[in-house]
């Protein structure tokens, strides 16, 4: 057998840019399992993508399956054959399925019997015979929302097909793929390369394709687009902003990456950056630039995919695009001005939250009362958090912010600095939809944090309480991501608040809207399910987080104390015996049927070892006490943990189900004090 470079590649009119590169990736995964599947061997696979091609290239590859040697049971030996030693119909039809004569048939035997054998070879696959078949199923199996037909054909599929290439080192692999004929070429630059490009060897694939003006490795392509970028904004001296999931879309649109640097009308920068920077990101897919200060400039850097002779040309093509979109932002942050948010209020009464829960306006209401009851919690100026949470949606209906829904909040703090409203108020606006994703900043200062907080209780209580939860990977109205933001803002922000006294006050809010009656357990299991993912992200082992859990703290600042303080403790040396003496302690005590005393006997005590566990525990509880007291759960087990050698000792030598009924009782109150005592932190016994 012999081993060559495999080369598949679908050449298509330009794929949808937000798509490419999860297509391709599924297009080498498919190939790569299929290989697997048919065990061929082969060195690296490696997938490639533009806009108008999906390709992948196994290096190496094994150019025929091996023959395997297959065996097929059939009927056993004391039924094969009749008194006489003739073959049954059984025998002679199974035989006959196999193409040979019972006689012909090897025996296997075992320990439960003997059977006929046939031992069949099966003759491996060539490359030629299963490449086309692995196309085929891999095309469609793509992850394609919307397939389109074309032509007069009945063929679906994401864009139009042009060519199809399988190519095993220098021989073209013969079969058809979504209409296709397979061949040799491939499509070069759609305007820098006239006609189709010959690849004479799969191994030439990249270095023919550079020649015909395509940068065919995507992350290649992606390379040079940001040292170009790069490159392009040291040439004005300023930075480029580069967004991740813009520059994914801008290499999925060019094959040939030439970056150039346009230039708008200075006075647009009298426009608040945001919206500037989402008009060139999103609507042109623009790089925006600062300077070292991250001040906006008035420069702008592109990727086209073409090398012009003329690049002015380009450039002031791109230019002329660009100023009406700003002009755009332009108008509307001086029309809406013209307006203040107050006067904006009551045009919320025409817009629904949700249509059981009521308008904007009456959310508005709910979170400044709430914003209220959280900033007097935190000794925070109340005014302000009312006055905040009041505003908080009014900005919903400018001008700007339904052209950039994005800049929601942040042109609320723009134009509340306009109307006069105080910096705090402005903040706040800006700050209630932080953190917006996994690892978004939080709320600048406590006014923002309790109009943030007080948002989202309000979206989570309102929405479980018309009984609409999140089902499997539905969530129309991120409450999971709330949840996850209420954890954040109160923890990272080192908030005293209490998410049950919240929901409460937010339920009352309310009033009659609401038809759950769970609705105060409801939001706090859901909230309190949110705590495992938050902190398995940090690596915090699921034991020590279903330990606090078993307490169920429903304030997440103390939770976290709880939190940090057990996975302290489990890394000490004595937390595998404590644990594993709290489950069993557990378990005695789940099986007694009676009733403990008030407090441990010290006249019932007759074993030395029980009268030793006794006094030390009693030393350490007062010690724990004021620590569990001041939430310093750390320092606390530390103490718990001095309980490992007289617990041993004790349960070596005490037998705790005595006969005696009363020293039964008394060391079982014994140890559920000491249980107690752990537990008043969390359930340990989960750490065993």
């Amino acid at each position: 057998m012999s081993n060559e470079t495999l080369l598949i590649e679908l050449g298509t009119e330009e794929l949808p840019p937000k798509s490419l590169k999860k297509l391709a990736t599924a297009f080498h995964d498919s190939i790569k399992a299929q290989l697997d599947g048919c065990d061929l061997a082969y060195e690296e696979i490696k997938w490639f993508a533009t806009p108008r091609r999906l390709a992948v290239q196994v290096t190496a590859l094994i150019n025929k399956q091996a023959d395997k040697v297959v065996e097929k049971r059939g009927p056993a030996v004391n039924v094969a054959f009749d008194e006489q030693g003739q073959p049954s119909k059984a025998a002679m039809g199974w035989a006959r399925s196999n193409g040979i004569t019972v006689e012909e048939a090897d025996r296997l035997t075992t320990p439960k019997g003997e059977w006929l054998l046939h031992k069949a070879t099966v003759a491996g696959k060539s490359i030629n015979e299963l490449v086309p078949d692995m196309v085929t199923t891999a095309l469609n199996k793509l992850p394609i929302a919307k397939p389109m037909r074309w032509g007069v054909e009945r063929i679906q599929f994401i864009r139009p097909v042009h060519t199809l290439t399988m190519l095993y080192g220098n021989e073209t692999i013969s079969g058809s793929a979504l209409g296709v004929d397979s061949s040799n070429q491939v499509q070069g630059h759609r305007f820098h390369h006239q006609g189709l490009v010959t690849i004479n060897h799969a191994n030439d694939y990249q270095e023919a394709l550079l020649k015909a003006y395509v940068e065919v490795d995507y992350h290649a392509r992606q390379e040079k687009i940001v040292a170009q970028i790069k490159a392009a904004a040291k040439s004005i001296s300023a930075k480029a902003l580069i967004d991740e999931d813009l520059l994914e879309e801008v290499t999925s649109l060019v094959e040939w990456p030439v970056t150039l640097v346009g230039t708008f009308d200075e006075d647009f920068l009298n426009v608040p950056a945001e919206p500037l920077i989402y008009s060139m990101k999103d609507h042109q897919k623009y790089f925006p630039v600062t300077d070292n200060a991250g001040e906006l400039v008035n420069k702008f850097i592109f990727v086209a995919n073409i090398e012009s002779k003329e690049p002015t040309a380009v450039i002031f093509g791109n230019e002329k695009v660009i100023r009406p979109r700003l002009a755009d932002a332009e108008f509307f942050f001086k029309t809406d001005q013209k307006q203040t948010l107050a006067s904006r209020l009551d045009t919320l009464e025409s817009v629904l939250f949700q249509k059981q829960l009521g308008t904007l306006k009456a959310k508005s209401i709910r979170i400044a009362s709430l914003s209220k009851i959280i900033a007097q919690s935190l000794g925070e100026n109340t005014e302000q958090a009312y006055r905040a949470g009041l505003l908080s949606k009014t900005d919903l209906l400018s001008d700007m912010v339904q052209e950039f829904p994005q800049v929601q909040g942040t042109m609320g703090k723009y134009y509340a600095i306009n109307d006069g409203e105080e910096l705090a108020i402005a903040q706040a606006l800006e700050d209630q939809y932080r953190p917006r994703y996994a690892g978004d900043s939080l709320p600048e200062a406590n006014t923002g944090c309790a109009v943030a907080i007080s948002d989202k209780i309000d979206t989570l209580v309102g929405i479980f309480g018309i009984n609409q939860p999140p089902k499997g990977d539905k969530d129309p109205f991120a409450l999971r991501r709330a949840a996850i933001g209420v954890i954040r803002i109160i923890i990272e922000k080192q908030l005293e608040l209490d998410l049950s006294e919240l929901i409460k006050e937010s339920i009352t809010l309310f009033g009659d809207k609401l038809s759950n009656e769970n609705t105060a357990d409801d939001v706090l299991n859901f909230i309190m399910g949110r705590f495992k993912a938050f902190y398995q992200e940090q690596g915090i082992s699921v034991g020590v987080i279903q330990a606090v859990l078993a307490k169920k703290p429903s304030a997440p600042l103390d939770f976290d104390k709880r939190i940090k303080a057990v996975n302290f403790f489990g890394d000490l040396p004595e937390a595998e015996t404590l644990a594993a003496a709290n489950k069993r302690v557990g378990n005695i005590l789940a099986k007694f049927d009676g009733q403990l005393y008030d407090a441990f006997k010290v006249n019932l005590a007759s074993e030395q070892a029980e009268r030793d566990l006794a006094d030390i525990f009693k030393s350490i509880s007062e010690k724990v006490a004021p620590l569990v007291a001041s939430k310093n759960y750390q320092a606390a087990l530390s103490e718990l943990a001095a309980l490992k050698l007289p617990i041993d000792t004790f349960f070596d030598n005490v037998m705790v189900m005595s006969d005696d009924e009363a020293v039964k009782i008394n060391r079982l109150t014994l140890l559920n004090e000491i249980r107690n005592s752990f537990f008043a932190i969390a359930d340990i016994s989960v750490l065993q």
